[in-house]
């Protein structure tokens, strides 16, 4: 049965003592993951419950439209899954669960945090030597068409990632004009000179990530990251209606790296927070190294044209980002207040889902007053 924990005290294991700061925690599979007395953890538990108070207080409304919110744009068919939400949450200090709120094993839609979990796919082909280089041309290693033009086929793996590449073209009946958020009819600029956030874009490198590993994503993400890490296998990662491919005699969908339009990365809190852990321990779990530390370092590296950016995660850099973090910190952003905050100077990973975006910065502020360190 599912347990709906809305206050502090729902979520406390009270004396249990802290284990030794040499040993590195990391939850078994499934729902034995340890929950820890915020105290023992350098964490105000009155103040941590304020700060969920305020994320319960400020819940994006869940019966958002996203049909109404695609009627102004110049392409608005949804061509995949969505579904309502409902506000959610957790906070991990040092990998134990010191606080939850709402429903966290509920599957629910990720919008743009899917583009980190697209990053990850990335860096397990480059740890694989499946893109040897990020700095190599696509074309050199995908032949679909989609970077024969004279303007994209300079277009590099870092470009795609980094949201600089200004790829040119039509994807799933969704040309690049269609979220071209600079202004639709601007002139583009040559790969890597420009950034700005595509959502057809980012589809065309989820295409590219297909092609090279000639198999489903979500099958390499499961293999290779979510199963060894120990989430659930409730998740599922969708495209669209009309984003299939033959792959090796058979059709297969092409993920969709947002919500855009409907699809995206559907799983639970808890698993998102997993990821997150992995993130903050820089690619490994237990004695196992899931993502190499080169990848983490370069996927967290900022983007020289825009530095708050790195490979599809959101960075901190000069705490431009959310002033109330720190400078270290990383984030999966997605519409709606859908957030994977990794915070390496304190230890911690934060999970909001549904929390209003302007509000984000002002939850984090009020996490961080909660922070008496340890």
């Amino acid at each position: 049965m599912i347990r709906h924990a809305t206050s502090l005290a729902a979520c406390l294991l009270l004396g249990v003592p802290a284990r030794p700061a040499a040993q590195t925690y990391f939850p078994p599979p499934g729902d034995g993951w340890e929950r820890r007395d915020p105290r023992a953890e350098g964490l105000d538990p009155a103040r941590l419950q304020a700060a969920i108070d305020f994320a319960l207080q400020n819940a994006t409304p869940s019966d958002r439209d996203l049909a109404a919110r695609l009627q102004n744009e110049p392409y608005p068919d949804i061509l995949g899954p969505v579904k309502p939400w409902e506000a959610n949450g957790l906070i991990l200090r040092r990998g134990y669960l010191v606080a939850e709120w709402g429903d966290t094993r509920r599957i629910d839609v990720t919008f743009s945090v899917a583009k980190s979990y697209l990053s990850t796919v990335a860096g397990l082909a480059f740890d694989r030597g499946l893109i040897p280089d990020v700095d190599q041309p696509v074309r050199q290693l995908v032949h679909d068409g989609g970077f024969d033009s004279e303007h994209n086929r300079p277009i590099t793996w870092r470009q795609l990632l980094t949201q600089t590449s200004e790829w040119e073209g039509t994807l799933w009946g969704k040309p690049d004009v269609a979220d071209r958020r600079a202004g639709r009819d601007r002139t583009l600029n040559p790969p890597g000179t420009f950034w700005e956030y595509n959502d057809v874009r980012v589809n065309r490198t989820a295409l590219s990530l297909l092609r090279i590993w000639d198999r489903p994503l979500p099958d390499v993400l499961r293999e290779f990251v979510m199963d060894p890490i120990g989430a659930s296998d409730t998740w599922n990662w969708y495209g669209y209606y009309n984003s299939y491919v033959e792959i090796g005699g058979r059709y297969v969908q092409s993920v969709s790296g947002g919500t855009h339009w409907g699809g995206g990365i559907w799983m639970n809190t808890r698993d998102h927070a997993r990821t997150g852990y992995l993130m903050l321990r820089r690619g490994k779990w237990g004695d196992r190294q899931i993502l190499s530390e080169r990848w983490v370092a370069m996927a967290t590296a900022p983007t020289p044209i825009k530095p708050v950016y790195g490979f599809f995660w959101w960075l901190n850099t000069d705490r431009k980002q959310y002033p109330n973090a720190s400078a270290e910190s990383f984030f999966a952003l997605g519409s709606g207040g859908n957030m994977i905050w990794v915070d390496p100077a304190h230890d911690m990973v934060v999970v909001t889902r549904w929390l209003q975006p302007a509000r984000l910065n002002e939850f984090i502020g009020k996490v961080m007053e909660a922070y008496t360190g340890s």
